[in-house]
């Protein structure tokens, strides 16, 4: 499935996260893992704005887990780049997998396709 795949990592953490980072490299070594080669990496940081944390239960967008601006940010990474995998460090549904597909132009897999 990544084997010689160019692959990008995606994330949404709390602002509160501080380990964002080590959670990143981990999802980073279990695409190395399984042959894939990370090319790069994305993160939306929610719960700076007063009252922020609060919603970090409920994403961005329920079509695409990402604002607007950065779904549109890693789509165009993606094609520059010519990715063929994104991975999210979070859990997808489906539609929203089915939709960042047809955003994203590649495979979108999250986290736990990997475990």
């Amino acid at each position: 499935m990544l084997a010689g795949a160019d692959v990008a990592l995606v994330g949404l953490f709390s602002a509160k996260d501080k380990e964002f980072v080590s959670k990143l490299n981990l999802l980073a070594s279990l695409v190395e893992a399984h042959g894939g080669q990370v090319v790069s990496r994305h993160v939306q940081r929610r719960g700076v704005s007063s009252g922020g944390v609060g919603k970090m239960s409920a994403p961005f967008s329920r079509r695409t887990l990402l604002s607007p601006g950065r779904a549109r940010e890693v789509a165009d990474d993606c094609r520059q780049r010519r990715v063929g995998v994104v991975v999210f460090a979070n859990s997808l549904t489906d539609h929203q997998r089915a939709v960042l597909v047809d955003m994203f132009g590649c495979l979108v897999l999250s986290a736990d396709d990997l475990q």
